[in-house]
C-alpha cells in the first residue's frame, strides 16, 4: 500500500494522471471446452467444430479469448470426472462443462449424472476456476419420469452452486434435419454456426464475470 501511495504521489508532482485498467488489457482469456462429441467436432473438420467457432465468434466481437478443446467423443460423466484433473490444466480462466448427453442416451440413472457433473463443479470450484454449465436434455422416447429427473440437474446445480447456465447446448439444432449430420444427433457445420451464435450471450456474461474477479 505505501509503494502504491508513493507511486500516486510521484506522478501527481509530475501531472501524470494514472488511467484506470481496460477490461481488455487484463490479458488473454483462457477457457477450456470440457465435453463430449458436441465439444470434438465430430465428423466435422477442426476448424468447423464448435471451439474453433467459438472462439472465432467471440474474437471477432472484440474478446481476446482462446477456447481449448477437451471434448472426447463418447464421453460421459464418468468418463469426464476421472479425467477431470489431467484434461484442465492450472491457469485457465474458465471452463464450459458440457458433459451429460451420452448418459440421457444410454438410460444412465440420472441421480449418477447429478453426483459426477457435481463432483466435478466441485472440484473446479475448489482450484478456483469459474464454470459455464452447458446443459442437456433427455431424449423424450426415455420416458416422462427419466426425462423430468435427468432435465432437472442442470438448473439444479447451477442455482446451487451459483454458475452462468446455458439450459441446452443443443438448442436451435435438435429436430432440424438441415443442421445435423446423417446420424440425425451431431449437429453439421451450420448446426455449430447456430450453436455458437445462440451460446454467445451466455458466454459473455461469463466472460464479464471472470473479468471482474
Amino acid at each position: 500500500m505505501r509503494f502504491k501511495a508513493l507511486i500516486a504521489a510521484l506522478c501527481l508532482a509530475l501531472g501524470v494522471t494514472l488511467a484506470p485498467v481496460d477490461a481488455s488489457d487484463a490479458g488473454e482469456i483462457k477457457i477450456v471446452g470440457f465435453g463430449d462429441s458436441l465439444m470434438a467436432a465430430y465428423n466435422l473438420k477442426g476448424d468447423e467444430g464448435f471451439p474453433a467457432r467459438f472462439e472465432a465468434a467471440l474474437r471477432e466481437r472484440g474478446h481476446d479469448v482462446t477456447i481449448i478443446d477437451a471434448g472426447v467423443s463418447g464421453d460421459t460423466t464418468s468418463g469426464g470426472l476421472a479425467r477431470l484433473d489431467w484434461s484442465i490444466p492450472d491457469g485457465v480462466d474458465g471452463v464450459i462443462l458440457e458433459l451429460g448427453a451420452n448418459d440421457a442416451l444410454r438410460g444412465l440413472p440420472p441421480e449418477k449424472t447429478r453426483e459426477n457433473l457435481e463432483a466435478m463443479i466441485v472440484r473446479l470450484q475448489q482450484r478456483g476456476i469459474p464454470i459455464l454449465l452447458a446443459g442437456m436434455l433427455a431424449p423424450p422416447n426415455m420416458g416422462g419420469d427419466y426425462e423430468a429427473s435427468f432435465n432437472a440437474i442442470y438448473p439444479d446445480l447451477a442455482i446451487k452452486y451459483g454458475l452462468t447456465l446455458y439450459p441446452f447446448f443443443l438448442d436451435g439444432v435438435t429436430g432440424n434435419p438441415d443442421l445435423q449430420l446423417t446420424d440425425g444427433m451431431h449437429p453439421n457445420a451450420s448446426g455449430i454456426n447456430v450453436m455458437v451464435e445462440n451460446f454467445i450471450p451466455a458466454a459473455e456474461r461469463f466472460i464479464a464475470d471472470i473479468q471482474a474477479e
